[in-house]
């Protein structure tokens, strides 16, 4: 049996400008805003190629706006998504290599983090003892 993570709840205060930051901004699809009752506002977008997605809305959770665990998602080209970030207004961190991955990070509008990560070993072809030297699994 899978167990497949697909939807995250992301805690915010202004679904509209959560919302225009992760589609405008981030780049992000927007596949679902609607309303199904007064009290409940559900908001679902994916980031491109996931199959994971984030949720936002009113009346969905009782977390603070900004108090999301920190996520992370993984690209195939760190310096294309910190350019595709910057370019499009988001205060992100310079590239940061570490020998576990390449990484850039932003907050949402609330203060919700995010990691950007780059594996070069996926790419490159190495074994399985390669990549889990380099990721400092023993």
């Amino acid at each position: 049996m899978d167990w497949k993570l697909e939807l995250v709840f992301v805690p915010v205060s202004d679904v509209d400008r959560a919302k225009d930051f992760y589609v405008n901004k981030v780049g992000f699809n927007a596949d679902y805003d609607e309303r199904p009752s007064d009290d409940i506002r559900f908001v679902q977008l994916t980031p491109p190629g996931s199959a994971c997605s984030i949720c936002m809305g009113e009346g969905l959770l009782d977390a603070p706006p900004g108090t999301g665990t920190t996520l992370q998602m993984v690209v195939d080209d760190i310096q294309k998504a910190h350019d595709q970030l910057k370019n499009n207004g988001v205060d992100v961190s310079d590239v940061e290599v570490l020998p576990w991955g390449h990484f850039v990070y932003f907050a949402d509008p609330d203060g919700n983090k995010w990691a950007v990560q780059y594996i070069p070993w996926r790419n490159a072809g190495q074994d399985s003892s390669a990549q889990d030297a380099g990721q400092g699994n023993s």
